[in-house]
């Protein structure tokens, strides 16, 4: 009985298995968000690496690109690219350089269906040559939401899903799923799912100080066309 119970300690310290009511961190490669009060709450203290997350924002542009910004302009410091597969809109580039992200280091693709969408997100992640993937998918199956989070278990790179808030009453194999509210002027992220015990409160991110605010606008907000091709410099590529 002794060597039975001595390996079922050792097979509660793997890695790849946590306790249901405690939170999942051991082995979990994560890129840190910028935000210690989110880290705090998350498997492994940030964005899960080699994984999918979901995010279902309340509306677009109520604050993705300050939820994520830190952690991309981490990775592009250390020289790493960024894959954003078929976004609704072309970012503004100002928002951007506010955030301090390279958008000399970004590859927009643009796809015609959700078929294109689903294959050049898995060519990204199975590429390994990004240092994130960030995809904006439509009519979206389980099936192919499994297919993809199977890619980004053999990537490197936190593969970034923007839902719709009506997506979180369907099931999903991402490991990380959260919402995006607002509250109090500052962002209300709501962990729905998560490895280890569920999160009940929401994480409040502190407000930006109005001059940051100024300048800080919604990552999916379109300028004037010309506007747009000078101000973005970065490489648009059709799947």
């Amino acid at each position: 009985m002794a060597g039975v119970s001595f390996s079922f300690a050792a097979l509660l310290e793997r890695p790849d298995i946590w306790r249901g009511g405690s939170l999942s961190r051991a082995g979990t490669p994560a890129i840190p968000s910028g935000f210690p009060a989110l880290d705090a709450e998350l498997p492994g203290s940030g964005w899960p690496a080699g994984a999918l997350t979901e995010i279902l924002p309340a509306h677009e542009g109520i604050g993705e690109l300050r939820l994520l910004g830190p952690a991309l302009a981490a990775l592009m410091n250390r020289g790493l690219w960024l894959a954003w597969i078929a976004p609704p809109h072309l970012p503004y580039a100002p928002a951007l350089a506010a955030a301090e992200i390279d958008i000399g280091k970004i590859v927009i693709v643009r796809t015609a269906t959700a078929k294109e969408t689903l294959w050049a997100t898995e060519q990204a992640l199975v590429s390994n040559a990004c240092g994130a993937v960030l995809v904006w998918p439509r009519l979206v199956k389980y099936a192919d939401l499994r297919r993809l989070q199977i890619a980004a278990e053999g990537s490197r790179a936190p593969a970034f899903l923007f839902r719709s808030p009506e997506a979180a009453g369907e099931s999903s194999p991402a490991p990380l799923r959260i919402a995006l509210g607002t509250a109090a002027g500052g962002l209300a992220v709501r962990v729905l799912k998560r490895r280890g015990t569920p999160l009940a409160r929401p994480i409040l991110l502190p407000a930006m100080p109005p001059a940051v605010r100024a300048k800080n606008h919604h990552v999916d907000r379109r300028p004037a066309a010309a506007a747009a091709a000078r101000d973005f410099p970065a490489r648009l590529v059709h799947a």
